[in-house]
């Protein structure tokens, strides 16, 4: 009887009220904000809180849920898969959903690409891509401890992620103990002729393992876009050197970029990819990390301790695997690129209405990533941002400001009506500054 009652008055606190009891939430300093909005069910481009209030999940929720929530035909692959094998360790088994997976990765991937390593989040794929990268010099006879990394970029929040991420706010206790690390800025028109120039000649000296990138755009620095021409000429550069390159599509793979990955504008393509988010659709947590014929073969060797020895009790979860089998299939779908085509369309016409507007600095666009940046001063977590934020879920939006700059990422699924809603509620937001 006592333990029904507690029960029953635990849920009528509600799940924000009991969340606060217990748990530690990420990106959140609890003394200033306690509480956490519950969300109780979510479907398509919809979530829902514990009141029944409706939002529009304008980022996908961090650019996962590609596909819309609780899709029906990926849940119904998974379920299926459910009946037959849930999980296995993936060291000395493998099993069907993996090795389809990894067929339907290679066949989207590009064309260099060959091998793939399976692991459970962005984060790790990086790591990974990163312990690949001075692993296959060290395996070479060489001694390459330096990584490149743009200003501004963010990899993830694992050691070797840190290392080579630029944001402070999220790596400032920890620098002492990072890996050897150098940053370039962002290349432009200014600045791609001394940039190369000092390429050139820090190369020289032959100690940079790889080069870590986000390709185009840079996620977590404000959607920070970049040009495929002057990355290409970057990586052509390195290649000659004998640098790795390590693309960080965590963000940008599976389609938001016009492509099945923004590697795929470029001449020049990377001997890593890191990935993860919209490649189990935001249904389970899964990463993958995959690289050239050659990167691999740096590995393979009658030493053991020439392996690359990292591993996860999850590593390519039978469920994961399909719910990214069921999400390949929807993206190479004639009805998802189409969506693909009309979001991007819809970006370009809310540009051209909204570019001019006195509270806006500026705008840019990579397929379906659109970012305007207010011409206000802002702190990254600060009360205005705060304020805007609240101002986006009062009125059934789900929009995530990165400081001054507002992004939208939204489900390849969001309907029209859904779509200009956001539109609308980003112009309110403009008058009301």
């Amino acid at each position: 009887m006592d333990n029904d009652f507690d029960l029953g008055t635990m849920i009528s606190e509600g799940i924000s009220e009991r969340d606060k009891k217990h748990i530690w939430h990420p990106l959140t300093q609890h003394k200033l904000h306690p509480t956490m909005l519950g969300i109780k069910k979510a479907k398509g481009a919809l979530l829902y809180d514990e009141s029944g209030k409706e939002y529009i999940d304008g980022i996908a929720s961090w650019y996962t849920c590609m596909y819309g929530h609780c899709n029906d035909y990926i849940l119904d692959k998974v379920h299926q898969q459910m009946q037959t094998l849930d999980q296995v360790v993936f060291s000395g088994f493998t099993h069907e959903p993996a090795v389809r997976l990894s067929e339907e990765l290679i066949d989207i991937l590009p064309d260099n690409q060959q091998k793939l390593f399976f692991s459970d989040n962005g984060s790790t794929a990086t790591e990974i891509g990163i312990k690949m990268a001075l692993q296959y010099h060290f395996n070479s006879g060489e001694k390459r401890p330096v990584l490149l990394a743009f200003e501004e970029g963010f990899h993830g929040d694992t050691f070797g992620a840190m290392s080579v991420s630029g944001l402070s706010v999220y790596n400032g206790p920890f620098e002492d103990f990072f890996i050897s690390v150098e940053r370039l800025p962002v290349p432009n028109e200014k600045n791609i002729e001394h940039l190369l120039k000092f390429l050139e000649t820090r190369l020289v000296k032959g100690d940079i393992a790889g080069f870590i990138y986000e390709p185009l755009v840079q996620g977590a620095a404000a959607m920070k876009m970049h040009d495929t021409k002057h990355l290409d000429s970057i990586l052509g550069l390195l290649k000659k050197n004998g640098v790795l390159a390590i693309a960080d599509e965590v963000m940008t793979g599976f389609g938001k970029t016009d492509s099945f990955f923004a590697s795929d504008h470029m001449l020049n393509k990377p001997d890593i990819i890191c990935m993860s988010k919209a490649l189990t659709a935001g249904l389970m947590p899964m990463a993958v990390t995959s690289c050239t014929q050659d990167v691999y073969d740096a590995f393979y060797s009658d030493d053991i301790g020439k392996g690359l020895f990292h591993g996860h009790t999850y590593t390519a979860n039978p469920l994961a695997c399909t719910a990214a089998l069921a999400g390949i299939e929807l993206l190479k779908s004639n009805e998802i690129q189409e969506s693909i085509h009309r979001i991007t369309e819809a970006h370009k016409s809310f540009d051209k209405e909204i570019k001019n507007h006195s509270k806006v600095a500026s705008t840019r666009q990579c397929g379906i990533i659109y970012a305007l940046d207010l011409d206000v001063k802002m702190e990254r977590y600060g009360n205005l941002r705060d304020q805007l934020f609240k101002h986006f879920m009062d009125n059934g939006v789900f929009l995530r400001p990165l400081g001054s700059t507002i992004y939208i990422s939204a489900p390849f699924t969001i309907s029209d009506e859904q779509l200009h809603k956001i539109y609308d509620t980003i112009k309110s937001a403009l008058e009301a500054l």
